[in-house]
């Protein structure tokens, strides 16, 4: 019997990927407007730049155990003081912030340090002024909440994942419980993080499904604790082949019908 449903929170809930686009849209334009670079070419760069650059940095590992992407990277400011990786990333990440931006400019033959730190002041502006959620969010929430514990399973820094919910605040009271990687000390797919979950909804394994969108994260996690798993593939993705999945949907609204063929299997 199914007690409790453990849901990802970027790109499963909330659109992260619509909001890091649309907030690198409104830099690239300033940028287009600043310096004649094309828009869509410059955006090209940065993400190519950001990736690049974020792995030279000493919390990079850090960054990879907790589960925080570049473009994480590029708007958090990371005051948590729980781990000395956070320290770490605190002090690191101003410096990577206008590097990208700077170097991204630089990519383009632009030599402006002063645009490039004017950039990384304002994708954080922008991001924070562009939340995304899924239209179905709220109401297949509503739907499930009086037939399940709901338990939020993300990784992140606690600050950044905690000011995404502060930017919805609706979503928060769905939750029994909030896990964030950065506190608990490891990110999916560590299957700790799940076991973790499991002991404070007070389960088993096989009363639980997990809801994401990454299968490398949430699927493989949920794998590798023996949850039951339910891979949300908007984009429609080619599954790996080395990672299986219980159930897969193409929207949040056809997670009932998942739900209930896991029931029945």
């Amino acid at each position: 019997m199914i007690k409790a449903l453990m849901f990802d929170l970027d790109d499963t809930l909330l659109w992260d990927k619509k909001s890091v686009k649309e907030a690198l849209r409104a830099v690239c334009l300033e940028v287009e407007q600043a310096a004649g670079i094309p828009a869509e070419s410059f955006e090209n760069t940065v993400r190519k730049t950001a990736a690049a650059l974020y792995q030279n940095y000493e919390s990079y590992p850090f960054t990879k155990k907790i589960g925080i992407n570049p473009f994480e990277g590029l708007w958090g400011t990371f005051p948590d003081k729980i781990n000395v990786g956070f320290r770490t990333m605190h002090q690191e990440m101003p410096a990577y912030q206008e590097q990208t931006w700077i170097q991204a400019l630089r990519e383009h033959g632009v030599e402006n340090k002063d645009l490039g730190k004017q950039l990384a002041v304002r994708f954080p502006y922008h991001r924070k002024k562009l939340p995304f959620i899924y239209p179905e969010t709220f109401e297949v929430l509503s739907e499930l909440k009086d037939d399940y514990q709901l338990l939020l399973l993300t990784n992140g820094a606690p600050s950044l994942q905690n000011t995404k919910l502060d930017m919805t605040p609706q979503l928060v009271p769905y939750f029994d419980y909030i896990v964030i990687s950065g506190a608990f000390g490891f990110g999916k797919p560590d299957p700790s993080i799940f076991y973790h979950a499991l002991k404070l909804l007070d389960i088993d394994a096989s009363e639980a499904v997990m809801i994401g969108d990454n299968l490398f994260t949430d699927i493989d996690g949920a794998n590798r604790s023996g949850v039951s798993s339910i891979w949300l593939n908007r984009e429609g993705k080619e599954a790996a082949a080395e990672i299986s999945f219980h159930q897969e949907i193409s929207n949040l609204n056809e997670l009932r019908n998942g739900l209930n063929s896991i029931v029945s299997s």
